[in-house]
C-alpha cells in the first residue's frame, strides 16, 4: 500500500478503529527498513507516524521512535516532532516513566533536538496544520 492508498483509505486523521491497522503498517515497514535501508517505504512510514501523531496516543511514541531509528533514511524522513503528538512536556514525562532503553534513547534525542532549537515554537496544533498543508488535506 502506498501513500495515496493509505490517505484514501484512512485519511490524515484516521478514526480510532483504524489506528491498529496503521500501527501494523508502520511496524511492518519498520521491520523491512531494519532488515536493510531502503527495504521499507520511508514515505509510508512518515505518513503513518503523522496519522499516529494526530491521534495523540502516548503509547505510540515508542512505535514512532522505532520507525525513526530503523535507518538513516527513516531518521531523516520522520521528524522528531512526530514523537510528541500528546505534547512535548507530556511525551518527556511519559518517556521518563516508561523506563525502557528505547524510551531513554527517544528522550535523549528529544532533549538534544530541543537544545538545537527543533522545538522552538512547537505546538501540536501547529504541527497538525503543517502536515495538513504538506499532505494537502
Amino acid at each position: 500500500m502506498d501513500e495515496d492508498e493509505i490517505l484514501h483509505r484512512y485519511g490524515l486523521y484516521p478514526a480510532a478503529e483504524h489506528l491498529d491497522q496503521i500501527r501494523d503498517l508502520l511496524t511492518a515497514q519498520t521491520e523491512r527498513e531494519r532488515q536493510s535501508q531502503g527495504y521499507g517505504d520511508t514515505e509510508v512510514m512518515k505518513l503513518c507516524c503523522v496519522q499516529l501523531f494526530d491521534a495523540g496516543v502516548m503509547s505510540d511514541v515508542l512505535t514512532i521512535w522505532r520507525a525513526k531509528s530503523s535507518s538513516w533514511d527513516a531518521h531523516c524522513s520522520i521528524d522528531v516532532q512526530l514523537l510528541c503528538g500528546g505534547g512535548l512536556a507530556e511525551t518527556k514525562a511519559y518517556l521518563l516513566t516508561e523506563g525502557s532503553e528505547d524510551a531513554a534513547q527517544a528522550l535523549d534525542h528529544i532533549g538534544r533536538s530541543e537544545a538545537a532549537g527543533d522545538f522552538a515554537g512547537f505546538s501540536v496544533e501547529k504541527q497538525v496544520a503543517s502536515y495538513a498543508d504538506y499532505y494537502h488535506a
